[in-house]
């Protein structure tokens, strides 16, 4: 009896020795990928952020020089992150009403309704460069038709937009609700999730529109938008086609977004151990804000 316990051990030892080489086999496509895609370039980067490099000459090591004159010596590393934090404390909230508000008018049973919804979310599929093209357009002084619909109905003399310091950033704060299609649909899928009994239960006890939407949609909504919040934040801070294409940063850098500082450090100025360094900041940025929104979460977020 022994014996055969034995050899039924052995066997099922051997069994799961060999599950495990399938596994670590199915998975070597992902570990290789990682390691050489993910692994190697972030800590690459780092390493150069170290560095004195400029592409053409191999990466010079100078410690936290990079780092020093980021936050002593650069006047533009300040601005670009002034300008990132006014777009991105005004866009993300905005965004976030304008979404929420567009996906309780869609989510009705109406005729024609899955039209209204194709409508609304179809600009979220369309490229950066198209989209920066065409509010270009929009926002020309002289022929866009921004301003000539403000001439034309209200006979309010149209700002200089995306030519002018004062209003190139509301510029991209109103061209950032031309993608708000894809926050719709998340919203519109937790909305049809809640429990219809809910809403009838509020009725019979004399609840109006808007505290059912107070006392119950926000609440059980709240979760997702915790995060459109998240994913609204890290975007905001990685703006960077729209701004290259319709001002490459200007005028007189009123538009230069921390990730096109990046940008032109990187591949017009041929600073990449400094871009490096640049982007290591960004990602901290990022971290903080993301794990401050998490801490604040419990008090505002609701689950079921």
């Amino acid at each position: 009896m022994k014996f055969l316990s034995g050899n039924r051990h052995r066997g099922l030892s051997k069994v799961l020795r060999n599950e495990e080489l399938v596994f670590y086999l199915f998975i070597s496509p992902w570990i290789l990928g990682f390691i050489l895609f993910t692994a190697y370039p972030i800590f690459s980067s780092f390493y150069l952020s170290l560095c004195n490099y400029d592409i053409i000459n191999p990466p010079k090591f100078i410690g936290f020089r990079n780092y020093i004159k980021m936050f002593v010596d650069d006047p533009l590393f300040w601005h670009s992150l002034k300008v990132t934090f006014y777009y991105s404390g005004v866009s993300v909230p905005l965004g976030i009403i304008v979404a929420l508000f567009l996906a309780l008018l869609l989510n009705r049973n109406i005729r024609g309704m899955r039209w209204f919804r194709t409508a609304y979310y179809t600009p979220a599929v369309i490229s950066g460069v198209a989209v920066g093209l065409l509010w270009a357009q929009i926002f020309n002084p002289n022929f866009g038709v921004l301003n000539y619909l403000l001439w034309e109905l209200f006979r309010i003399q149209g700002p200089g937009w995306t030519f002018s310091e004062e209003w190139v950033i509301p510029a991209f704060i109103i061209m950032s609700l031309w993608r708000v299609g894809g926050g719709i649909v998340i919203y519109l899928a937790g909305l049809q999730g809640i429990p219809t009994e809910l809403y009838e239960a509020a009725e019979v006890d004399g609840a109006t529109g808007w505290i059912k939407i107070i006392k119950i949609t926000l609440p059980l909504m709240s979760p997702i938008i915790l995060f459109n919040l998240i994913t609204g934040i890290i975007s905001s801070f990685q703006v960077f086609t729209e701004a290259y294409v319709m001002t490459a940063g200007g005028p007189h850098n009123a538009s230069l977004f921390y990730n096109l500082y990046l940008f032109l450090n990187a591949f017009r100025w041929f600073k990449m151990g400094y871009a490096a360094s640049l982007a290591w900041i960004l990602f901290l940025i990022i971290l903080t804000l993301t794990l401050l929104v998490f801490r604040t979460a419990p008090k505002w977020v609701h689950y079921e």
